[in-house]
């Protein structure tokens, strides 16, 4: 892509933390601190959050906002109540595959790249639809695969 494309060249870059090349969008074109999509952005953001609150509560400010916190705490562990179950009406359309935010942003970001035009988000869901639908890996009759298919996402 990069021979067909030799303008993008200066996107791609390396993954912070695990090493593996992305493309960037071209305002992050030389930049070396990014992390992939793949969940190294989304674990770095974590670990970060995880430091800034260490060291908050422990400062004597943060000390005293934590002891509030904790005094505002019931003595007696009260577990939820279970709400009443009731029966839910079903759908006629199909369930859509739930797809990760970070990665459909970034596959939308790459195809704009690589065609020269924006690409609409739902442009991204429908072609992922349509190309990422794949059979199990277990060998089974054809047959059985569709019933199997069909089991999961009723018409």
């Amino acid at each position: 892509m990069l021979r067909a494309k030799p303008h993008l060249r200066a996107c791609l870059t390396r993954c912070g933390h695990c090493g593996i090349f992305v493309l960037t969008h071209p305002r992050n074109a030389g930049r070396r601190d990014l992390r992939c999509p793949f969940g190294c952005r989304e674990a770095h953001r974590q670990q970060a959050s995880a430091q800034r609150s260490a060291a908050y509560y422990r400062e004597p400010k943060g000390q005293r906002k934590k002891s509030e916190l904790n005094q505002r705490r019931p003595r007696k562990y009260c577990p939820p109540k279970p709400a009443p179950h009731l029966p839910r009406a079903r759908k006629c359309q199909r369930r859509r595959p739930k797809w990760n935010p970070l990665l459909v942003e970034y596959v939308r970001m790459v195809a704009s790249l690589i065609e020269g035009r924006r690409v609409s988000r739902d442009q991204v869901l429908r072609m992922l639809a349509r190309k990422l639908r794949q059979h199990t890996l277990c060998r089974r009759r054809q047959i059985d695969q569709t019933v199997a298919w069909l089991q999961e996402e009723p018409p």
